[in-house]
Order: C-alpha cells, then structure tokens, then sequence
C-alpha cells in the first residue's frame, strides 16, 4: 500500500481493509501441486531455549501462538524437545497438526557443532541435506509412535546459510526440491545476501522458488531494505529475528513511544508490530514469560483495530518509523 502523503492521506474503506489483512496471516506462494500453507505473523522461536524447549513450545501454543520455528541443530537448538512439545499440544486437544505451521532448518557443517550433529559432515552435501531431513521428520512428527514418521511433513525448511559456495547451496536445495510439496511444503534460506535470493528466485537451475527469508533485523544490515523490496515484488516473506535485541533504539524511538501510547500496548509490542507494518513480515518472537507471550500476541489485533480506527495517524506513525529505518515512504 504505496503511501506517498503521510500527514495528508486519506484512505478508502477499501484500502482501510487491505491495511487489517496483514495482522493474521500471510498465504505463502503456492510450490508443486494444490497444498497452501499460511504463515501466522508470529512465530515462536526455539533458539537457546535448551531443556525448556518441550515445556517452552507446548506454553506457546498453549498461549496463542500457531507457527514454531527450529533448526537440526543441537549447538543452538534442541529440535526433538521442540517436537515433543509439538505433540503434547496435540495430544492435549489445543491444536491439531494442521492448525500449525512449522518449521525447520538444514544447518551446513559451518554451523554445527561437529560433535553433535544429525548427519556426517565428511558426506556429501547432498547426503547432509537427506540425513537432516529424515531426523528432522521424525523429530517434529506429530504423534509419538515413531512409525507415525511416515505420515509427518514440514511447513517450510530454510537452508540455514549459504553454504561455501554457490554451487553447494544450490546443491543443498536441489536435495531440498526433491522433498516438496508432500514432506515439505516450502522452502527458505536464512542469513541471506541480495545477490543469494536473487539467484535462487530467478536462475533456471532451481525449481522451487524460496517461499521466505529468514534474516537478523539490525542496523549492520541497514535493515534489508532492498532485500525487502525484492522480497515483495517476488513473494517472499521476510521473516525477522533478533529483533528486539538488536533494535533497543528504535524500542525506544517515538513512533514506537507514540503508537504504544495510543494502542495502550507495550513499546515491544508497538515495536513488532511496526515492523510487520513494513508489509510481508513476519516477526520471530522467542520470549520465555507466558504474560509477555499474551501481551505480543494480542497487540496485532489491536493496531489493526486502531489502523481503522485512525488510519491517517498510523500512517504517519509508520511513515516516520520507515524514515529511521531508511525506508522509503513510497514503497
């Protein structure tokens, strides 16, 4: 929604509704055959969380949240605790397997921590990719009987990083193709360059084309705005990690201020929710405290009450927090 006169602007009853529809969910671009897969704005994630991983993911359902991010990655996740999680939700009647999008990650070697880790790293790439894989379908099955592995798929699996070349990323994702649509839906790449995404979106040599990215929200990165911009015109979403605690100024900062203010939300969650606000983003949220979890969960709903409420004061609120991040107001 091009916004070129953000003290000035008046929005049609039809625009007003276009602005609400990005506080659910977003419908990733359809990949091989008929399945869908919708991705909620918030998604919990599992980094870092250890021996709370199971207790931590089941208390996010149980809360509110439908999407789970991990990776096959013991040096930064625990990918089985993660899945038992998952399936106690399940067990328990809060969700059932479809009401979740899940997802996971193929960490290259670079990344993992070579004692612990879900395949050889003297293997082929390909061979890493199929071995990650299979471990992780029978970490995030959906029912505790291990022959229930048969039936288990994943929303989206991202490569974690691009792998030393660019001839071993594509090989990566090739293996990755070979699982979509019925193991895994869609496909990702994380700690993404432009140049990267712009290769595997548009060469010939890849056949499914990345549903998101996945990438830090910082300054460092001048907040991906290009890559943002390329996200949009291809149909990626953009999925944002580390930020809260790359972003303290900007928590701070006075649109963020301002629209807590008016929304009676905390500045975190104005924050998140500013940020989805950039459109086709959906926010990471890895927060421990079940009030915390319910406080950000509810605060999409509440800024889309408010953006129709007061469209031209949101506007002006996200035109400045566009400005601090080096965005253009008109893309």
């Amino acid at each position: 929604y091009p916004i070129k006169y953000p003290f000035s602007i008046h929005l049609s009853t039809q625009m007003t509704r276009a602005v609400g529809k990005m506080w659910e969910k977003y419908c990733l671009r359809p990949t091989r055959g008929t399945i869908s897969t919708t991705i909620p704005v918030f998604i919990y994630g599992t980094a870092w969380k250890k021996d709370r991983s199971a207790d931590l993911v089941y208390g996010a359902i149980k809360a509110g949240f439908r999407a789970v991010d991990t990776a096959a990655q013991p040096r930064h996740y625990q990918e089985n605790l993660v899945g038992d999680g998952i399936r106690r939700a399940i067990a328990d009647g809060i969700v059932g397997r479809a009401d979740l999008y899940v997802q996971t990650k193929y960490s290259p070697v670079s990344a993992q921590d070579l004692a612990n880790m879900p395949y050889d790293p003297s293997a082929t790439v390909t061979d890493q990719v199929h071995a990650s894989i299979k471990s992780s379908l029978h970490n995030l099955r959906s029912n505790v009987d291990p022959d229930s592995v048969d039936e288990a798929y994943i929303d989206t699996v991202i490569i974690h990083s691009p792998l030393s070349t660019l001839a071993q990323t594509l090989e990566a994702w090739h293996a990755l193709e070979t699982y979509v649509p019925h193991r895994i839906r869609n496909l990702g790449i994380s700690n993404c360059t432009l140049p990267i995404l712009q290769e595997l979106c548009t060469s010939s040599q890849t056949t499914v084309k990345p549903s998101v990215v996945q990438n830090r929200f910082y300054e460092d990165t001048l907040f991906d705005v290009p890559l943002r911009a390329f996200c949009r015109e291809n149909q990626v979403i953009y999925q944002s990690f580390w930020t809260l605690t790359a972003n303290p100024d900007l928590v701070r900062s006075e649109p963020v201020q301002q629209l807590a203010r008016h929304v009676k939300i905390t500045p975190a969650a104005a924050f998140y929710t500013l940020v989805m606000g950039l459109k086709d983003v959906a926010v990471l949220n890895g927060t421990k405290n079940e009030s915390r979890m319910k406080e950000d969960l509810s605060a999409p709903k509440q800024v889309e009450d408010f953006t129709q409420k007061q469209p031209e004061l949101w506007q002006q609120i996200l035109t400045e927090f566009r400005g601090l991040i080096g965005e253009s107001s008109c893309i």
